[in-house]
């Protein structure tokens, strides 16, 4: 029989409320409290609050306080990934992203999600992952939904919410975010 958290990584509905994932999200906060409130800037003691929150990542790593996330243990980041100020990732399911990305102030990606039926709601959650490729730039105040991913080499404009599958090297804007042009191609405006 699978555990609540084997549950809720896979998709499957669960029971938020299970004491390991309430102790789970309890340790997130607490060191997400020290990063946020006591340590603030990046030094050598947020480092290591980072590495604990977030092992799962690639040399060159680096938020700007203050950050929010859900448990921490399931964002998988390549090298050189940045979040600037503000961001938030409920990672219930996996977040996986790839190398050289830039996350801008105030964007939000989300794997979790709820029943829509209202009394399935009251118990029990799912969550589904989230993929962002190589060599992306997500626009400040960007909302990724669950399920969604992004592939390599994609732009997403400001303000965006991305609720569908971006395909690679796109310029995705708007809500929901739309593929406005590839990106190894001119724009219409100049041919």
């Amino acid at each position: 029989m699978k555990t609540e958290k084997e549950k809720m990584i896979s998709g499957e509905y669960y029971n938020a409320f299970d004491p390991e994932l309430v102790k789970g999200r309890r340790n997130a906060k607490n060191l997400l409290h020290t990063l946020n409130v006591k340590e603030y800037r990046v030094t050598k003691k947020a480092k290591e609050i980072l590495k604990e929150l977030i092992p799962n990542t690639g040399a060159g790593f680096y938020i700007e306080p203050p950050f929010h996330c859900d448990y921490g243990y399931n964002i998988f980041a390549g090298e050189n990934v940045y979040f600037n100020v503000n961001c938030v990732v409920l990672d219930c399911a996996p977040v996986n992203i790839g190398s050289n990305v830039f996350i801008a102030p105030n964007v939000q990606i989300y794997t979790a999600s709820h029943p829509l039926d209202a009394e399935l709601r009251k118990t029990l959650e799912n969550a589904y992952p989230v993929t962002i490729g190589d060599d992306c730039w997500i626009g400040g105040n960007s909302v990724i939904c669950p399920g969604v991913t992004i592939g390599k080499g994609c732009v997403i404009g400001a303000g965006s919410v991305v609720t569908k599958d971006i395909p690679d090297n796109s310029l995705a804007v708007g809500n929901p975010a739309k593929v406005i042009r590839k990106l190894n191609q001119e724009p219409e405006s100049k041919k």
